[in-house]
């Protein structure tokens, strides 16, 4: 069974460098302007493990095949994407597609490259692509309760217990709150998983630095950290240029 990572924030933050370093080659597009990704890239990453190269030689196999993590390079998100804007239909629906998600967001300053919004803000950042997961997710569920409200009239115990957990949802997203997925038990979690909601996705944050903030971060990437703790959530710190360029080695020890 395989596993789909999307990788999604506003454009310009560095997410199909991002791309580009987890694959290993020059595959996606990372121009220094808004959309230069509109169909998403898509590529497959092959995940190390030693347990796996230590029976490959007890059983002397000519090939060693690894799981694998397929990667979708999403284009950016905007304000008004789960109304249309920017694309913003087509780039949700590729969201819908995946089983987790990294959020990449610009913690550094460059004058040469350019913000959507001219301004560096890595939780707004964050707040504005999230809003546009949780209103298009506030959308997918009342379609799908107003689908219920008519199959209830068979009287099934199921639909019943859709609508609750469905409505339940609906409340706490118009709240804002996308960590209540955290206190669901199994079951309203699969009912919302198979509704196709994108707020409830396991993500990680992903805070892209300048070279000099790479151990230590900085003080926009620390944000994004106290964030993460408060959603519940995991964040990490990469500078996606550097990434970039040392996966272009060819050679392991350089």
């Amino acid at each position: 069974m395989g596993f789909k990572c999307g990788i999604i924030g506003l454009p310009n933050v560095g997410k199909s460098s991002l791309f580009n370093a987890l694959l290993g080659l020059q595959k996606a597009s990372s121009e220094n302007y808004p959309f230069c990704t509109i169909e998403p890239n898509i590529g497959k990453v092959p995940i190390p493990d030693t347990r796996l190269d230590k029976l490959s030689h007890i059983n002397k196999s000519k090939n060693t095949i690894y799981g694998q993590i397929e990667f979708l390079d999403i284009a950016g998100l905007v304000k008004g994407a789960n109304t249309g804007e920017g694309l913003g239909n087509k780039f949700l629906s590729n969201i819908r597609e995946v089983d987790a998600i990294v959020h990449v967001v610009r913690c550094f300053h460059d004058k040469n490259i350019t913000h959507v919004y001219d301004r560096i803000d890595p939780i707004d950042d964050i707040q504005i692509i999230e809003n546009e997961l949780i209103l298009s997710d506030i959308s997918r569920i009342e379609k799908n309760l107003y689908k219920l409200k008519k199959s209830i009239k068979t009287s099934k115990e199921s639909f019943i217990k859709e609508e609750a957990v469905l409505t339940k949802a609906k409340l706490e997203l118009e709240k804002g709150n996308i960590s209540f997925k955290n206190n669901l038990n199994e079951e309203d979690l699969n009912i919302l998983e198979n509704t196709g909601l994108l707020s409830i996705k396991p993500s990680l944050y992903v805070s892209n630095v300048n070279e000099d903030a790479i151990e230590l971060g900085n003080e926009l990437s620390s944000c994004v950290d106290n964030l993460a703790l408060k959603k519940n959530s995991k964040s990490i710190k990469i500078s996606t240029k550097i990434e970039e360029e040392l996966s272009s080695f060819k050679n392991k020890e350089e």
